[in-house]
């Protein structure tokens, strides 16, 4: 039951629109999270990694070829961007795609690229 003035309730609203954004944010990760798991498969990773939130990001640093700790980076504001694009590029370089093809379908609407990568007869290379 919701009481009249709980700002968390109002705040999930704000940010989500009600249950509409909530179901468009969910259906969201479970497209990316599936598009994501042929990806990590593809890579050499249990692809049931890419359901877990935290966890995938890490999977997806160590298939752009940084070490997991470089992962971190995320936490940092304005680096995150930057280094969320990075990755996205050494990702599709892996894959054998140009940093046009990364930028746009692996970073900007990342369910697209990652669905095109994991159903296509890509072979994944370590970048370097």
């Amino acid at each position: 039951m919701r009481l009249a003035s709980d700002p968390s309730y109002d705040q999930f609203t704000q940010y989500f629109g009600g249950g509409v954004g909530a179901v468009l944010a969910l259906t969201y990760y479970v497209l990316l999270a599936v598009a994501m798991w042929r990806v990590f498969s593809k890579a050499g990773y249990l692809g049931i990694l890419a359901f877990i939130p935290i966890v995938n990001w890490f999977i997806q640093v160590k298939i752009a070829g940084f070490s997991a700790w470089w992962g971190l980076l995320a936490l940092i504001p304005i680096v995150n961007v930057v280094f969320t694009i990075i990755v996205a590029v050494r990702i599709g370089r892996g894959f054998g795609h140009g940093a046009f093809f990364s930028f746009l379908l692996l970073w900007l609407i990342a369910p697209v690229g990652y669905f095109i990568i994991g159903l296509s007869s890509d072979r994944y290379t370590r970048p370097v």
